[in-house]
């Protein structure tokens, strides 16, 4: 989980960043970038060859780790009723190469697009500021989910499942762009991580009780290198983090 009103504001005004950028025109496509193993890790020579039954997509292309994520979500909100109010659509999915060959650390964070209760504009030290907004194909994302690449893969399926949950659940039940608030000190998490995962992992459980198609999670079995090994790469989109940004008087 990330949140862009956490994060030190731009305040140089003559190197200030563009408050809204877009994507999906044939002059500006969203970057696609190959994921890289992760440095210092040896690379498994065994296991690789999976059986043809196990759909990832056509072989002969390279695995869209952000195309698969997205498909798998839209899935999800349409069957779990706890997170129904998510637009996918609006959701950008990309992720964030992983520095080092650590299996501990980031493995996806959710980045609001709004501030608190889903307004553009805040005030930091008598200045006024506001979040870049972010469109794709002329549709204004509210939410970035990012993926910590290859690290994310190589968690076992079900702690794949369970993290995808817990960001997901991440999102304000308006959809306003703002995060879910349980209340009290620990706004985001309640007070017990470990039991915030807990009922993630029973909302996995009842998703997967529906019988979803295989197709659909079927890449989520699989470790990086696997994928590699079929498709020879798999990629995803990147694009920077939201900034806070100076308003220009």
């Amino acid at each position: 989980m990330g949140n862009p009103a956490q994060t030190e504001p731009q305040t140089d005004p003559l190197a200030l960043p563009p408050y809204v950028l877009h994507w999906g025109t044939p002059t500006s496509p969203l970057p696609i970038r190959p994921v890289l193993a992760q440095p210092g890790t040896p690379q498994p020579t065994v296991g690789l060859t999976l059986p043809p039954w196990i759909d990832t997509g056509p072989v002969d292309q390279p695995f869209d780790f952000c195309a698969a994520i997205r498909n798998l979500c839209t899935d999800i909100v349409a069957r779990c009723d706890e997170l129904s109010h998510i637009v996918v659509p609006q959701i950008l999915f990309t992720f964030t190469q992983a520095r080092n060959g650590r299996q501990h650390g980031l493995q996806a964070r959710v980045t609001p697009l709004r501030l608190r209760d889903g307004v553009l504009c805040r005030r930091y030290r008598g200045v006024a500021y506001r979040v870049q907004r972010y469109f794709v194909d002329g549709q204004e994302a509210l939410y970035v989910m990012s993926f910590c690449l290859p690290r994310f893969l190589n968690l076992p399926w079900h702690e794949k499942f369970i993290t995808l949950f817990h960001e997901l659940y991440h999102i304000s039940p308006q959809f306003n762009g703002d995060l879910r608030s349980l209340g009290g000190r620990y706004a985001y998490h309640s007070r017990s991580q470990r039991e915030y995962d807990r009922r993630m992992a029973l909302l996995v459980r009842a998703y997967l009780a529906t019988r979803p198609p295989a197709s659909t999670y079927a890449f989520m079995g699989l470790n990086f290198a696997q994928l590699q090994h079929r498709h020879g790469s798999v990629v995803g989109v990147v694009v920077p983090r939201p900034k806070l940004i100076p308003q220009r008087v």
